[in-house]
């Protein structure tokens, strides 16, 4: 059922996995490493086709200052802030309440009500391109950021639910029966005995949906166009000219846009690793 760990692999197995260990982390690592080392060429370097040797000039830190003071990077920044962290805290709350009926209550229809939340997640997003854009014109919410943060919201609830749910059904039941025989409603239940235990799970979806959010491309070409409205990962693209890309500064820029995921993941990292592992042992 579980791997044979290397150890008690045979030596041939395990001279091989350590061989192809360093190969594998060098492929997945060489775009990243691509990246660097563009955003730190200047212009003449792609004039002249100099793409993998080392840069012409030693002011490698230009094209960061120029991604701040010769665009309107910051201003997606701050848009992609304001359209994540409220989809992380609005599909996070929705995903409590809903987890915590769901797995609480044996109601009549319960498996019905949570299998349509899951269905959504297998619905692929392409699909929905046309009708969810058309429906934001409709109601006035194209190219805004309330109409993607709500939008994101209602696409991620769904995730959000599945795993909400099955954490809430493995926490134990005697201490909702317990509060219950005291008198407590089940609002109180939710907001002083489930919800402080749910802090880990908590911890984990928000890292998840911030980095989903945080990274989405697709939905943001599609329900934003300008710098007014549009998130980071949509705002790179302006350093395309009609003529020539700008390849040091949408490296930079990608680099610049890549870090708020990477520092939340660190600075969350003991609770995601606890909300993730939490009842896989008992």
């Amino acid at each position: 059922m579980f791997p044979t760990p290397v150890e008690k692999k045979s030596r041939a197995y395990a001279l091989s996995y350590q061989g192809l260990l360093p190969i594998a982390l060098l492929m997945w690592l060489a775009p990243l490493l691509a990246v660097a080392l563009f955003s730190i060429k200047p212009d003449v370097d792609f004039a002249q086709a100099n793409y993998w040797g080392l840069p012409s000039s030693t002011d490698g830190l230009g094209n960061y200052w120029k991604v701040f003071t010769a665009s309107d990077m910051p201003r997606y920044l701050f848009n992609s802030v304001f359209i994540t962290v409220p989809t992380v805290i609005g599909a996070v709350a929705l995903s409590c309440m809903t987890g915590f009926a769901l797995g609480i209550y044996r109601f009549k229809g319960n498996m019905w009500v949570f299998f349509m939340f899951v269905a959504g997640n297998f619905v692929p997003f392409q699909i929905l391109m046309v009708p969810v854009r058309e429906l934001t014109l409709d109601m006035g919410l194209y190219d805004t950021k309330t109409g993607l943060v709500l939008f994101h919201i209602a696409f991620q609830t769904g995730f959000c639910t599945l795993f909400m749910r099955n954490f809430i059904r493995a926490l134990p039941k005697e201490l909702i029966e317990a509060a219950r025989v005291e008198g407590v409603t089940e609002l109180q239940i939710f907001w002083h005995v489930v919800l402080p235990l749910m802090k880990p799970a908590i911890a984990a979806l928000s890292v998840l949906i911030f980095t989903f959010i945080w990274n989405d491309y697709f939905w943001a070409v599609v329900l934003t166009q300008g710098p007014d409205s549009q998130p980071v990962t949509a705002g790179i693209t302006s350093f395309n000219a009609q003529y020539r890309a700008a390849y040091n500064m949408m490296s930079a820029g990608s680099l610049v846009a890549a870090l708020p995921p990477v520092v939340m993941f660190f600075a969350m990292q003991r609770h995601f690793i606890a909300g993730l592992t939490l009842g896989a042992v008992k």
